[in-house]
């Protein structure tokens, strides 16, 4: 945990915050903290800046806080990722929250098994969880905008054109195409990654109807949580 991030419900004055659960025995066992430290701490949803524990019990945490510096920038891109296995999932949105990205849609496709759907850490608590995990771990204090769209060819048809419109739309996926692009700087990306596998033909055909381009990175097959942070740093 790199940021302390307080959310409205720990405010009981407007520089004043009381911890309690998983925070506060973040600070007894790994930062080993005490009574008049300075930590790193961010408002969910709000700036930045340091905490000086007031008090440290077993029970609870007080903390003064000054916040006066905004959280980094974002990404300007909307990643489309078919849904990931479950255990994987939860890695991905860490990651994915941790670099910046502010839109996430998890997509229906082909290859994605029925049973992923059913998995608890698709509930939106659980999402959340994972999201704030990677917040803290890049010190960052926005959550990304997560949508799911179990229905693959309704959304591309319906609403990816508009989704995708004045961006540079791309597909990752493996095979005979332009490698991706590099260091794009501030040009805004929409981005479809596939699923273990890649997407398969027909819908590499919807995604390059809605405005999206395939592009590869090269001849090796990555799994899902390798080939997200390999294009976004590619990409940015």
């Amino acid at each position: 945990m790199n940021l302390l991030l307080l959310e409205d419900s720990d405010f009981v004055a407007a520089d004043r915050a009381l911890l309690r659960g998983r925070r506060l025995r973040h600070l007894h066992e790994v930062h080993q903290a005490q009574s008049g430290d300075s930590l790193r701490v961010g408002r969910l949803g709000g700036p930045m800046g340091t905490g000086t524990l007031l008090r440290l019990e077993a029970d609870e945490a007080e903390l003064q806080v000054a916040l006066d510096s905004p959280p980094p920038a974002k990404l300007p891109l909307t990643l489309l990722l078919a849904l990931p296995r479950p255990k994987m999932l939860r890695r991905v949105l860490q990651t994915v929250s941790a670099m910046g990205v502010p839109r996430l849609v998890l997509l229906n496709s082909y290859r994605v098994e029925k049973s992923f759907w059913q998995t608890p850490f698709l509930a939106p608590e659980a999402i959340r969880e994972q999201l704030i995990l990677g917040l803290e771990q890049a010190r960052d204090t926005v959550l990304p905008e997560v949508s799911i769209e179990k229905r693959f060819k309704p959304f591309v048809e319906d609403r990816l054109p508009a989704l995708a419109a004045g961006t540079l739309g791309l597909v990752g996926h493996p095979g005979d195409y332009p490698a991706c692009p590099r260091d794009l700087g501030d040009r805004p990306v929409t981005l479809a990654i596939g699923p273990e596998g890649g997407w398969i033909p027909y819908e590499v055909d919807k995604l390059r109807e809605a405005g999206l381009q395939p592009v590869q990175l090269g001849e090796r097959i990555l799994r899902v949580e390798a080939a997200v942070p390999a294009l976004l740093a590619r990409l940015y």
